[in-house]
């Protein structure tokens, strides 16, 4: 049949337009296949939780960090107030429990806005209901996309099937971004009021809910007014929906906004080295899941002796500093208008130092001015002194200073720095663990990174490997003169730190007094390779050179190993691996780690009245028992005559051993009661020397004392237990313990340890060096002489 023109192309045009609706229509197929081949389960929420923060307790309960990817508490649904519900629902989505997942009248009212917005350039409103938002925060991306708001609809429809109300509402609550660092309520309400949920007012819950439109749009301090202008809304709408009385929210309306001043941490701070060194091994132990987990993380730290620690560090590389003189002021401005404060308050402080603050100096004399107008006054005149004796103080100067009785003390952030570690000799328990001076000025951890030579520290572990092979309290080494060929054909001639020699001398006098070529002839006849063994078995080393140097500390190691490595003269010979976490649970509440290891078979019996159960010492046996006692009973020595005898100012039972290295680049102290054994380590981070005369009893001493102090103040006296197997006998005027069949035919003194103030007081006559006719004085030619 012929078709008129007309007709021909009409029916063209409807063929064309059919296979551009089948053409569209197949798009439209593959689009929509392709949008929603990736598209998330649902279901997956039903066991979902929220990344929460995994929060970490000293023994004592005492919250001392967190660790989160996102800073969140999650709180369960029947936890949440019902006003702070109400105050949300009133914000975002009043008809919550009457939708299925999508408001249309909402997304219509808001479509109808939006050409208003549109037209006068403001921000489209999204029309989203809590659902849609659950959907979009936990499964999908924030792009804003035609595609994603299809997939939010449609997964919105989707949650509303596999979950109740109560539940996607608990999940928004504890997944929102409420700005200051908060994730959920849970942690908006610590963050900004310093408040649990319970006890927030009813102006505090509209506050956090007007936030997830714009946290940062609403701050509480830069945008105050806005922000009370939200939250008012929010009382407004509450009072129209009927959940609150239009009395109380005209109340709550008239409140102030109060916050705290910035997010808080952990109230103790004193822990900071601590906390970050947990976060590390933590991550080894439990992975990246640390950060989410909402772990309960039980710690070994006392913050009692955690504080003590840090003052006590602190205190001795500040004293430290101060007898090597003022290094001047840290700035200088040319004009004393204002405009010197923006400089001065731009220079970080030690945050554990908060009572210093910066000043300008506006006289020669020592008069200053402190910042935000917080008062003008003089510097002491002890301090003006000490300036004038370095680098002297000049007007246009910018120092910190110290308010005090006295008047305005001058302060310089020391350039030296050290590490403190205290450990339970039996458990391994660290107590307390500090890594620098400050951790605000620089986190690296001196107590667990920094590698040093020990020096005369390592002494210990010598005389140990010599009485655990065939040597006794009772041996004799000779101290005088000795060269050894060295490394490119040099001489090396180990010399003693006064420069004499002592001649033939029991061990105990060797260690008393630190004595360097009595030690390197004591290794050469021992064998460094067993001293070599005997350091690594005890955790002092990794792995070491079998030098004789190496007797002298010249070795590396950290003050955490070395501190550790003492543990075993205190516990009857044992190494203790050291621990810092007790105990991790899940948010469930099940143990998902112990460091305690050890099983009790008998424990889930129930007691019948038979002996209590008994378990193993922890623990590999590195050395005798008795070669443990002696090695303590020697550095007893070292604390009442020896090189440490300022310590015996404590009068406690107290043993330890000093340590300097070559040219005094690190002074080192490691130090023990019967419970608890503490190492102190005084150093600079590029290891330049500490000065001339700055060694371990003068630098890292004093920090000891200072902090055994606290440890010690309220304990009962103690003194150290020799073990049962121990004979003893009088040798050299020292009552000295032996192994069994070891000990001298000589006069043997009673069975049982000497109570402390018994204990020997004097040594005989030390003989001295005889010349040796003929030969020069040995030549000091290796670096490594001189360590004491």
């Amino acid at each position: 049949m012929d078709l008129k023109p007309t007709e021909r192309w009409m029916a063209i045009a409807g063929v064309a337009v059919l296979s551009a609706i089948a053409v569209a229509g197949f798009a439209i197929a593959i689009y929509a296949a392709w949008l929603f081949h990736d598209m998330p389960d649902a279901g997956e929420l039903q066991d979902y939780r929220p990344p929460t923060a995994t929060r970490v307790y000293a023994w004592d309960g005492t919250l001392i960090g967190e660790y989160s990817k996102e800073r969140r508490i999650f709180i369960p649904y029947d936890q949440i107030p019902p006003q702070l519900a109400q105050a949300f629902l009133a914000a975002e989505d009043r008809n919550f429990f009457q939708h299925g997942g999508v408001d249309v009248g909402g997304l219509s009212r808001a479509m109808i806005k939006n050409v208003g917005n549109a037209i006068r350039g403001k921000r489209l409103e999204g029309g989203s209901t809590i659902t849609q938002q659950v959907a979009k925060n936990v499964l999908l991306t924030s792009d804003a996309t035609v595609g994603r708001k299809f997939k939010e609809a449609i997964l919105a429809h989707r949650l509303e099937q596999s979950l109740t109300k109560q539940q996607i509402l608990e999940l928004y609550l504890n997944e929102i971004w409420l700005g200051y660092r908060s994730f959920g309520v849970g942690a908006a309400a610590y963050n900004y009021f310093g408040k649990s949920l319970p006890d927030l007012t009813l102006a505090q819950c509209a506050y956090l809910a007007s936030l997830p439109k714009g946290p940062d749009n609403y701050h509480p301090i830069r945008n105050k007014a806005k922000a009370m202008a939200r939250r008012n809304w929010v009382l407004g709408q509450m009072a129209e929906q009927g959940w609150v009385s239009k009395e109380d929210a005209r109340k709550a309306m008239a409140e102030d906004l109060v916050v705290q001043a910035a997010p808080k941490r952990a109230a103790y701070r004193d822990a900071d080295y601590f906390v970050e060194e947990v976060r590390q091994r933590g991550v080894a132990t439990l992975g990246p899941r640390l950060n989410e987990g909402g772990y309960y993380m039980r710690t070994t730290l006392d913050p009692r002796l955690q504080t003590a620690g840090r003052e006590a560090l602190m205190d001795g590389l500040e004293k430290y500093d101060r007898r090597h003189g003022w290094r001047g002021a840290w700035g200088h401005v040319e004009s004393t208008d204002l405009a010197w404060e923006k400089t001065a308050l731009a220079k970080p402080i030690p945050s554990e130092r908060n009572a210093w603050r910066p000043a300008l100096v506006v006289s020669n004399d020592g008069r200053v001015r402190l910042v935000k107008n917080e008062g003008e006054g003089q510097i002491v005149g002890e301090d003006v002194a000490w300036a004038k004796a370095g680098k002297g103080l000049k007007a246009g100067d910018l120092v910190f200073v110290e308010k005090t009785d006295a008047g305005y003390r001058l302060r310089q952030v020391p350039i030296v720095n050290g590490a403190l570690v205290a450990m339970e000799p039996y458990t391994g328990r660290i107590t307390a663990l500090v890594g620098g001076y400050s951790y605000s000025l620089s986190n690296f951890n001196r107590a667990t990174q920094a590698m040093r030579q020990p020096g005369s520290s390592f002494k210990p572990f010598v005389y140990a490997t010599a009485l655990e092979n065939g040597y006794t309290p009772a041996s004799v080494v000779v101290d005088s003169a000795i060269t050894f060929k060295g490394a490119n054909g040099e001489d090396w001639s180990p010399e003693n730190y006064h420069k004499e020699f002592y001649g033939a001398q029991p061990l105990r006098k060797g260690l008393e007094q630190s004595i360097n070529a009595m030690t390197v002839r004591l290794a050469q006849g021992v064998g460094m390779k067993k001293i070599v063994d005997f350091a690594k078995r005890a955790g002092v080393v990794r792995d070491m050179d079998p030098v004789l140097a190496m007797a002298l500390g010249a070795g590396e190691t950290t003050p955490f190993k070395l501190t550790a490595a003492y543990a075993a003269f205190v516990n009857g010979g044992r190494r203790i691996e050291p621990h810092l976490i007790e105990l991790v649970q899940d948010r469930e509440g099940k143990v998902i780690f112990r460091a305690d290891k050890r099983d009790c078979v008998r424990c889930d019996a129930g007691f019948n009245g038979d002996e209590s159960p008994r378990f193993a010492a922890p623990g590999d046996q590195i050395m005798d028992p008795v070669t443990a006692y002696q090695i303590t009973s020697m550095l007893q020595g070292v604390v009442q005559r020896g090189t440490a005898a300022a310590v015996s100012s404590l009068g406690r039972p107290l043993a330890g051993k000093t340590g300097t290295t070559n040219e005094y680049r690190s002074a080192w102290f490691v130090g023990y009661s019967p419970n608890l054994v503490v190492g102190v380590f005084v150093g600079f981070d590029d290891n330049r020397s500490l000065g001339e005369a700055e060694t371990g009893a003068t630098d890292a001493v004093p920090v000891f004392i200072d902090f055994m102090k606290v440890a010690l103040d309220g304990q009962p006296v103690v003194d150290f237990k020799p073990p049962k197997t121990a004979k003893f006998a009088m040798v050299h005027g020292n009552r000295e313990a032996f192994r069994p069949g070891t000990e001298p035919k000589v006069q043997v003194a009673p069975t049982g340890p000497i109570p402390y103030n018994e204990l020997p007081q004097g040594l005989p006559p030390v003989p001295q060096p005889q010349a040796q006719p003929g030969k020069p004085p040995p030549q000091k030619v290796d670096p490594l002489s001189g360590l004491y």
